[in-house]
């Protein structure tokens, strides 16, 4: 018999996996299912928009798809501050989780129905799926370790493993289905994976915090009232698209949520500043967070080019063919997972030993290695370019030479600004702060897209001019992070 079988939620004492809380399985099982979704769609997306209508594409131009694939990105992280909020305001963490899987398989089901009206209808509700469920697995994530401390940056670091694990079998397997037995059978492999998360997660989250386990439902209507409205009016635009009652021109819409963003993180710090009833030090920890949310944005803005600019460079530039097989451009996306599965243990021990040995770096110091390390991988592709542009197809190691050294900067940025993020939150507010690091993804994944425009097939000297932008976008905001640490390190007020 379980020896906590007599044992009260509220008191018992959590169960543990190899030093670990037994419930990071549930949550590293859940987050793989749902990136080998994520990253198994993604690896085809923009591939299938611009494929002609002949090789059941949407024959959409390169400028149109890297907006929308931006656009898409950019969503799917822009609700996650409202997904924050629904959890903790409104049904729970759990639910929150659980309603985002939900969401994510029926869009992602809707991709491979072949009409375009329904393909672009379940991108709209993956965004939204995407938006519960990010922000608020990471809470949980954060709920397994009320320490805080180097554990919980360790324990971060295994979870974002678990990322990688899906995104490495996604983008993997969706391509090779796809291209045996065509795009919409790629995009329904990606809906059984998610399926897949949801079953895992019902049957094991009783290994969760005993807070989650019991957060109650706000039956208030007027608590309701905010996402009731939005829902609508996304539903009535949604409606007016796709019967062609108004046109949407997706450059445009792109700057414009650009802006929308920026707006809406504006707002989200200045109600944390001065209107959340924060106190002294918890305020001057909001001014970090805004850092780390400009050097987030700055990141994936280049880190998101591998979707857009890069793949394209996989399929149109390099020499994929294996002993007469001829690898799916996508599948390339998959090197970035393969790195982050090797390296992340070893980056977590990093961390763990260098605080034993007090001599830990800072979480700025961290995430402004990152942005260099990212800027660093672009200076590879700008020298293949250069090849390119001379009139040569370059093997793929050119690529995957990129996303080892991305991948370095991944893990310095990636999980340590997660982990920091849940420290530097008011406990109350660990959902809505979550969401705040999604949106600095929105962000950065938006002007990914607006980015990767700048490429113009027809123009190849505008190939390697994008990386040598994309070098200097990465390492100079680097370097003024790192001029920020020592002011930083006094704002965080304690916290490591």
């Amino acid at each position: 018999m379980n020896k906590f079988a007599n044992t009260t939620l509220a008191t018992r004492e959590p169960s543990t996996l190899f030093g670990q809380p037994r419930g990071l399985a549930t949550l590293f099982f859940t987050e793989m299912w749902e990136r080998f979704t994520y990253y198994g769609m993604r690896a085809i997306l923009i591939l299938f928009m611009v494929s002609t209508v002949s090789g059941g594409g949407l024959g959409i131009d390169d400028t149109t798809a890297s907006s929308i694939y931006g656009l898409f990105v950019a969503c799917s992280y822009l609700l996650a501050p409202l997904g924050g909020w629904i959890a903790d305001t409104l049904i729970g963490a759990q639910r929150a989780v659980l309603a985002g899987g939900v969401l994510i398989m029926v869009g992602n089901a809707m991709l491979a129905s072949g009409t375009p009206q329904v393909f672009f209808l379940g991108l709209v509700l993956i965004t939204f799926g995407v938006g519960m469920l990010k922000p608020n697995i990471s809470a949980l994530v954060s709920h397994l370790y009320p320490e805080g401390g180097s554990r919980r940056d360790a324990g971060f670091s295994l979870f974002y493993m678990g990322i990688n694990v899906g995104a490495l079998l996604g983008a993997l397997l969706v391509p090779i289905c796809a291209a045996r037995y065509g795009w919409h059978w790629g995009f329904a492999l990606s809906a059984i994976g998610m399926s897949f998360g949801i079953v895992q997660f019902m049957l094991t989250r009783h290994h969760l915090s005993a807070a989650d386990l019991t957060s109650p439902v706000n039956a208030r209507l007027r608590s309701w009232l905010p996402v009731v409205v939005f829902v609508s009016a996304t539903a009535i635009a949604a409606l007016l698209a796709i019967t062609g009652a108004i046109t949407i021109h997706p450059k445009a819409v792109a700057i414009a949520a650009s802006w929308l963003i920026g707006v809406l993180a504006a707002g989200c710090f200045a109600y944390l500043l001065f209107f959340a009833g924060l106190s002294a030090a918890e305020r001057k920890r909001v001014y970090v967070m805004m850092a780390f949310f400009v050097a987030s944005t700055m990141y994936y803005a280049g880190q998101e080019q591998t979707g857009t600019s890069l793949t394209l460079f996989a399929e149109r530039y390099t020499d994929r063919d294996l002993w007469g097989w001829v690898m799916p451009a996508g599948m390339l996306q998959g090197v970035s997972s393969v790195f982050i599965i090797l390296f992340a243990p070893l980056f977590s021990a990093l961390w763990l030993g260098l605080e034993r040995r007090g001599r830990d770096f800072s979480a700025p110091v961290k995430i402004a290695a990152g942005l260099v390390l990212m800027g660093l991988g672009f200076l590879v592709m700008y020298v293949a370019s250069t090849y390119v542009v001379a009139g040569h197809k370059v093997l793929p190691t050119w690529l995957v030479l990129c996303y080892l050294v991305q991948m370095w900067g991944d893990l310095c940025l990636a999980p340590v600004g997660l982990s920091s993020m849940t420290k530097l939150a008011a406990p109350k507010l660990v959902g809505q702060v979550m969401g705040l690091w999604f949106l600095s993804m929105a962000l950065g994944d938006n002007l990914a897209g607006q980015l990767a425009t700048q490429y113009d097939a027809a123009n190849l000297a505008s190939l390697p001019a994008l990386f040598l932008k994309m070098f200097e976008w990465g390492a100079f905001s680097g370097a003024a992070l790192l001029l920020l640490t020592p002011g930083l390190k006094r704002l965080m007020a304690g916290v490591k």
